[in-house]
């Protein structure tokens, strides 16, 4: 039987991941290519996780960017609130994401993204059927970006579940 250990002497998969980007970067500045590197996978997660950052960061600019674009009435402050908070949310709630203390608090933030990406996703839809809103310039882009985000992220949570086994 193991002996009980305290969560604080725990290491958690954050930590154990930016230990081995340490090991990749040391090794890359000693003139090894990421290629040569055992476990490289680390390094391309890394950049896919900023690329993922990134992206959530594009598309919440986008999201404020096209709200501040709806007309100033009872429907467009309405549906401009309702975008502006689960259109940014998925941002800050990938920052949880990258500070999960456990495996199942790990896959339960990534679902929060996911949750919120889905009610950004009706939130556009209402907006594109309506004819005051039909015409604005980024609400098209929004709706593509926010597919493609809801696509990424479901694949996140599958890897994730499949890796906790």
């Amino acid at each position: 039987m193991r002996k009980k250990t305290s969560n604080a002497q725990r290491s958690t998969p954050n930590v154990q991941f930016r230990r081995r980007a340490t090991l990749i970067d040391r090794r890359v500045a000693d003139g090894v290519r990421v290629n040569e590197v055992p476990n490289a996978d680390y390094a391309n997660r890394d950049s896919r996780r900023y690329n993922l950052e990134d992206r959530l960061l594009d598309f919440a600019v986008n999201i404020v960017e096209l709200t501040e674009s709806f007309p100033m009435t009872r429907s467009g402050n309405h549906l401009a609130g309702q975008l502006l908070r689960c259109g940014t949310s998925p941002l800050s709630n990938h920052g949880e994401v990258e500070a999960a203390e456990s495996r199942k608090d790990f896959l339960h933030k990534l679902r929060i993204c996911l949750k919120e990406l889905r009610e950004t996703r009706r939130w556009l839809r209402l907006a594109s059927r309506l004819k005051k809103f039909g015409h604005l310039a980024g609400l098209p882009a929004c709706l593509s970006e926010v597919d493609e985000l809801i696509r990424i992220f479901p694949a996140s949570v599958r890897t994730a579940e499949r890796n906790a086994k």
